[in-house]
């Protein structure tokens, strides 16, 4: 087990409650819309609002079935994951280290995905998604949230310098997450010309 920290995380674990709910809900969301289009090849998507702005073209995708089936089926298994590991800790559980392990490696993994996804969307696909944004919007900040606390908790090594920097690192994860934000931003701004090639054939 873990040395517990001096005070529970709970705000940590109410982030983690919400994050979990809003990205399962866009998982959700998006999973509705599959079988729909799948139900009927040819209706559109409700969250389709423009040529550039639509879930269609990303969920009908070899992108939004990477491994075989939807990746929203995937969100539905995962964001369940923060949901309960937040309420553990509002209730004062305590995990060992292979336990916060295995949840960072999970979350790297989301992460890693979303980068790749975010990169697909922007330049291969030139388009979108609105509830794929909101599964961007959560699982950045929830990845660097999880990073700060691991790292307070000495899952990644308890040397002195490194406690004591992650310690102070918690109250940086809100300005982290909007330069993040920034940076889709200015490369959203400088991916259209490739989006209109792609949409028009140009």
């Amino acid at each position: 087990m873990l040395d517990a920290p001096t005070r529970r995380p709970v705000g940590l674990a109410i982030w983690l409650i919400a994050a979990g709910a809003i990205g399962w809900y866009a998982a959700f969301a998006l999973t509705v819309e599959r079988f729909h289009l799948l139900a009927d090849p040819d209706a559109t998507a409700s969250c389709d609002f423009s040529i550039l702005v639509q879930c269609t073209a990303n969920l009908q995708s070899w992108q939004g079935s990477v491994f075989g089936f939807p990746n929203p089926i995937l969100g539905l298994a995962g964001w369940m994951a923060p949901i309960v590991v937040g309420a553990a800790l509002l209730a004062g559980a305590r995990f060992a280290r292979w336990f916060w392990t295995l949840f960072w490696a999970g979350l790297l993994f989301a992460f890693g995905f979303v980068i790749w996804l975010i990169s697909q969307s922007l330049f291969e696909l030139g388009t979108l998604c609105p509830w794929c944004m909101v599964t961007w919007s959560v699982t950045i900040p929830t990845f660097y949230a999880v990073t700060v606390h691991v790292m307070r908790l000495g899952v990644f090594g308890r040397s002195p310098g490194l406690l004591r920097v992650s310690g102070q690192l918690m109250t940086w994860v809100p300005l982290a997450t909007i330069v993040s934000y920034g940076i889709i931003i200015i490369v959203a701004q400088l991916a259209p010309t490739r989006a209109l090639t792609n949409i028009f054939g140009l």
